[in-house]
């Protein structure tokens, strides 16, 4: 066993930690539909200005957002029509009929296609001849196909229009993601605690899964990355990851999500002490992602937020750009119902900074056969500014303060 000299790391169990965490995500408030109905009357508003007549919801993340309706997107069409006056009307299978109306936010007339029919001919028949379509542009490259085929063309995507408000949280949504980022804090910890020499990511991940599940997270991780040594300099991780062993830095990257919204935090650190190499790469990440934060301001543009943290890689002697040792991605990327989701903190995304944007902060360094540093927090825009939903790691030697 290693002297382990960074503070929270080893010494536990899963089993331990597993009793120690308690739930924190019980009291979450779904968004409710008095909101889902406010989003769909500023879809209708967009729509107008954009001179579309309707834009088609398709199953997945933006169907959730102005409707409350969770459905996964498969190659049967599920989805929403909605018209540039706000009427809405679900289309689904109609053996399906019973299963969506359960999973209906707000309520509307469903439009069955049976098995043997055309779903997009039943789109295009709630529609008055000639309209003007807009897609969701989430929506595969088929559904696109289909829709206009039924319709002799007129369709478009309607990221533009579908897209603006995701971009912009409301206080319910900021609660949420500030509930899942808190919570994941708490997991991050439990990991760290359970870290011992020759245990696998493989471990270290069936346990985050399980501990996302006794903080309260119905799906448990909605991801996990967990990598040691150099394996770490591989940002999403490597084919046939490594044990850990004393001196190795661990990378470790998870999230889960309530009503939707996501949470996604990665801490490294050292299972050992640290080496002055790792300290110097370390501090460097660290300045980086507070210079990040710092550009972060209304107005700023997203492009400028991510060339802050390289100018501060390059002045540490990384880089520049893209190259390594240095900061091989973007700087970060927004947040929601989506992971990833726009505007993104990387050079060429020329969107300006406003208030209810949210962003990770992650501009990672990594140095290849050696080891890589990514510090993963999350910012909201407020009219003042940014603001964190977790403070970021205080040193090397004490990753969570």
């Amino acid at each position: 066993m290693t002297d382990v000299t960074t503070r929270g790391v080893g010494g536990s169990t899963a089993t331990a930690e597993l009793a120690r965490l308690k739930p924190m995500l019980t009291g979450c408030q779904p968004i409710s539909h008095d909101e889902h109905r406010t989003r769909l009357t500023g879809l209708a508003q967009r729509m107008n200005a954009a001179g579309l007549d309707a834009v088609w919801l398709n199953a997945g993340t933006n169907l959730a957002y102005y409707t409350g309706m969770s459905w996964r997107a498969s190659e049967r069409l599920v989805g929403a029509l909605v018209t540039a006056d706000g009427t809405l009307a679900y289309v689904g299978p109609a053996f399906e009929e019973g299963t969506l109306k359960l999973y209906m936010g707000v309520e509307a007339p469903l439009r069955g296609w049976e098995e043997h029919e055309s779903p997009y001919a039943l789109v295009a028949s709630l529609l008055p001849s000639g309209a003007k379509l807009g897609v969701d542009p989430a929506a595969p490259y088929f559904t696109v196909t289909g829709l206009g085929d039924a319709l002799g063309g007129g369709v478009s995507n309607a990221g533009d229009v579908v897209l603006q408000a995701r971009a912009r949280k409301s206080a319910a949504e900021l609660a949420l993601m500030q509930a899942t980022k808190t919570a994941t804090i708490e997991v991050h910890k439990a990991a760290a605690r359970i870290l011992r020499e020759g245990i696998t990511t493989g471990e270290v991940t069936e346990f985050i899964h399980a501990a996302h599940k006794a903080i309260g997270a119905p799906g448990g991780s909605t991801f996990c990355i967990v990598l040691f040594g150099p394996d770490t300099a591989f940002p999403h991780g490597v084919a046939n990851p490594k044990t850990l062993e004393p001196g190795d830095v661990v990378l470790i990257d998870t999230g889960c999500a309530i009503h939707g919204y996501q949470s996604d935090i990665t801490r490294t650190y050292v299972f050992g002490a640290p080496t002055a190499r790792q300290r110097e790469v370390w501090d460097a990440e660290k300045a980086c992602q507070l210079a990040a934060f710092a550009a972060a301001q209304i107005g700023a543009t997203c492009a400028s937020v991510d060339a802050a943290a390289r100018a501060e890689a390059e002045r540490r002697g990384f880089g520049p750009g893209y190259q390594l040792p240095g900061i091989p991605h973007r700087t970060g990327h927004g947040i929601g119902l989506d992971i990833h989701e726009a505007p993104y903190l990387v050079g060429g995304d020329e969107t300006p900074l406003e208030a209810g944007m949210c962003f990770s902060n992650e501009p990672m360094i990594c140095v290849p056969g050696e080891f890589g540093i990514r510090l993963e927090d999350h910012f909201y825009m407020t009219a003042d500014g940014p603001r964190w939903f977790t403070q970021p790691s205080k040193a090397i030697e004490d990753p969570f303060g």
